[in-house]
């Protein structure tokens, strides 16, 4: 049992290689990563999105385990045990226990970006609105 949500973050995070915004840009620009947007479609429309060109994944949070669990018949083609997997939210909140939920699920590399899309957008790493 936590105590309180910021017990629950602090022990999903203490499980992830968490990545700077600029690193996931790296990772995902040599196709050694696939991005997985997971901001609801509303927050994509007024925040912007992650350029097309580097193909992020958008799949909402409330499916995600489902699309990127390899044994699961709603998986992804991109879904695997070893695949390596940055989520991205909107400020890396979401993204730590998203990341965390599918290291449990077996995906071994899977990890988020520090600061989110906010963090991609100070950056000033590809976007499109």
């Amino acid at each position: 049992m936590y105590d309180g949500v910021d017990d629950q973050l602090a022990d999903a995070r203490s499980r992830l290689a968490r990545v700077s915004a600029r690193a996931a840009y790296q990772e995902v620009l040599y196709g050694r990563a696939v991005l997985v947007d997971i901001r609801p479609g509303a927050q994509r429309l007024a925040q912007g999105e992650v350029a097309a060109h580097l193909r992020p994944l958008v799949v909402e949070r409330n499916v995600l385990e489902w699309r990127f669990d390899p044994r699961h018949e709603a998986r992804l083609p991109e879904a695997g045990f070893e695949r390596r997997v940055i989520v991205l939210c909107q400020e890396g909140f979401t993204s730590s226990l998203a990341a965390d939920a599918l290291l449990r699920l077996g995906v071994r590399r899977a990890t988020d970006v520090v600061g989110g899309f906010r963090a991609w957008c100070e950056a000033g790493l590809p976007t499109a609105h």
